[in-house]
């Protein structure tokens, strides 16, 4: 695909974004690995539903801007989840409510944010990680997602949103929404005692859908009871 189409792309998906409530204001931002280290990824302080393909930003593979506006100072999260996650393609960071209003919450386990409550949560978004509050922008919060050891290609930052990877920016889109609604669920089943998915559903799931999922070793991380 060509620049001007990936510039094209940002915009497109971003404005869906936007127009939809999940990112407000100047908050968010999207990037997308090129074929020779680079990164294409939203200025700072620009809202995702009024990008200028002209402006996008321009990173080498060191990070320097080449062209384009000034980038976001999220690029530290960014960098350390393409380090991470080889096959990633694309990164998408929202501040959408549910995401957040979850990272609030006293029994969120770090490990696996969300229980398994749908397929489609576990097919798009794999399973969840929680890392502590950092400012943002904070170059700590790189060590935090590399503690992670790349195991998680979905990720919430306490306090402040999802960061998550995908192999092309439809799919980390994709996967953000999946993760969206997903919170949402769990906020409006919250202490109702709801019926997730059983261990034995998320081996199916894995196994037919080739999941790579952190906790199948481990199916008591997910209890969120």
């Amino acid at each position: 695909m060509s620049d001007t189409r990936l510039r094209e792309e940002i915009c497109r998906y971003g404005r869906s974004l936007f127009e939809r409530g999940l990112t407000p204001g100047s908050s968010g931002n999207i990037s997308m690995r090129l074929d020779d280290g680079g990164w294409l990824v939203t200025p700072t302080n620009a809202s995702l539903g009024f990008l200028d393909p002209g402006r996008i930003s321009r990173l080498d593979a060191g990070g320097r801007l080449v062209s384009g506006d000034k980038p976001t100072k999220e690029i530290p999260l960014h960098s350390a989840l393409y380090e991470l996650r080889g096959s990633a393609r694309a990164i998408v960071h929202l501040h959408s409510t549910h995401a957040v209003a979850l990272t609030m919450l006293p029994e969120i386990d770090p490990r696996a944010a969300l229980p398994p409550m749908t397929p489609y949560y576990l097919m798009r978004a794999g399973e969840t990680a929680l890392v502590p509050y950092y400012r943002p922008g904070d170059p700590a919060v790189a060590d935090a997602i590399r503690g992670l050891a790349g195991k998680y290609a979905s990720v919430l930052l306490a306090n402040h949103g999802p960061v998550v990877a995908g192999d092309s920016l439809e799919a980390a889109v994709f996967a953000t929404e999946e993760l969206e609604e997903t919170a949402k669920l769990y906020l409006l089943l919250r202490n109702l005692n709801p019926r997730y998915l059983s261990p034995q559903q998320v081996l199916d799931l894995a196994s037919t859908f080739k999941l790579d999922l952190p906790s199948l070793d481990d199916h008591e991380g997910h209890d969120h009871g």
